[in-house]
């Protein structure tokens, strides 16, 4: 039964891949030429992406690019498709084969009827900020990242031991998490304004349980080894440069390999920082230089 419902998803994407209008190649600016997609991923728990990639039959080194969170289920109902589609870009036009998931509980997948008992399958809460749990929700999302890496190696598509991954926000978060795991494939983690509990009630600069937060970062740093790149934003009102400085400092204090860099306030909130063209040239070269150390 699994497989018939694995090969029907499978079936269903390809079908969607021949009808959207992103599959079309386009051209780079540097004349690498690349192609975008939207597959659905037939994983334990399949979910959308988008994908980027040159053109080609591969296999290429991968990025997996993990997005934030909600937790409201309304704005999870409206999460767009692709959110960091220009940085995608600029690593597909780099030669990696590039996939941002779209997580269960986001976008068409969001759905929360509950007098009708049904839910979407969001799995990624820490629960009261009287007693998070930083950790496992990280550790969830770090999951699906392992899922897409075991796919996608099965499929040839990619080089199995070539895999950066990058977070934003939450997903800088489980990117942390993925690293404490050291999976071997992974050899280095990008991760912008990482962090869980920002903004409670929508205030700025407004943490939940921020000391249990840096605890969980020096849990994490306890076991992880792979290389990182922190990238934090001066004027990032959910993970402001005190507390960015305190996870850092807990992370490598327990053993954990991270660069830290904190940039100059960007537009009216550092946070999203990553989602905007303008930024690109900001922190690509930091990149290039981090990722040529790790060759």
């Amino acid at each position: 039964m699994r497989r018939t419902v694995r090969s029907t998803i499978k079936s269903f994407a390809l079908t969607l891949l021949a009808l959207i209008a992103l599959a079309a190649p386009v051209r780079a600016e540097d004349e690498v030429r690349i192609q975008e997609e939207i597959w659905v991923l037939p994983l334990p728990l399949p979910m959308f992406a988008y994908l980027v990639r040159p053109v080609g039959d591969g296999p290429f080194p991968l990025v997996i690019m993990n997005h934030g969170v909600s937790l409201n289920p309304t704005d999870r109902s409206f999460f767009p498709l692709v959110e960091f589609r220009d940085a995608a870009k600029w690593f597909a036009k780099r030669g990696y084969l590039v996939v941002a998931p779209v997580g269960t509980g986001y976008g068409a997948a969001a759905i929360d009827i509950p007098e009708r008992g049904i839910y979407g399958p969001f799995f990624s809460k820490i629960g009261k900020c009287t007693n998070p749990n930083f950790r496992d929700a990280g550790l969830a999302v770090a999951q699906v990242d392992l899922w897409i890496i075991e796919y996608l190696a099965a499929e040839k598509r990619i080089i199995p031991k070539d895999v950066i991954v990058v977070g934003q926000s939450a997903g800088g978060w489980a990117s942390i998490a993925l690293s404490s795991m050291n999976p071997a494939q992974v050899k280095a983690i990008i991760v912008f304004a990482a962090g869980r509990g920002g903004r409670v009630g929508g205030k700025p600069n407004n943490n939940c349980a921020p000391d249990k937060l840096v605890a969980a970062t020096a849990d994490f740093g306890r076991t992880s080894r792979v290389p990182m790149l922190w990238i934090y934003i001066d004027n990032d009102t959910f993970f402001g440069p005190d507390l960015s400085k305190r996870m850092h400092a807990a992370f490598t204090a327990a053993g954990g390999r991270a660069e830290y860099h904190l940039m100059p306030a960007f537009g009216s909130e550092g946070h999203f920082f990553i989602g905007s063209p303008d930024a690109v040239p900001l922190w690509s070269p930091m990149v290039t230089t981090f990722l040529d150390a790790q060759k």
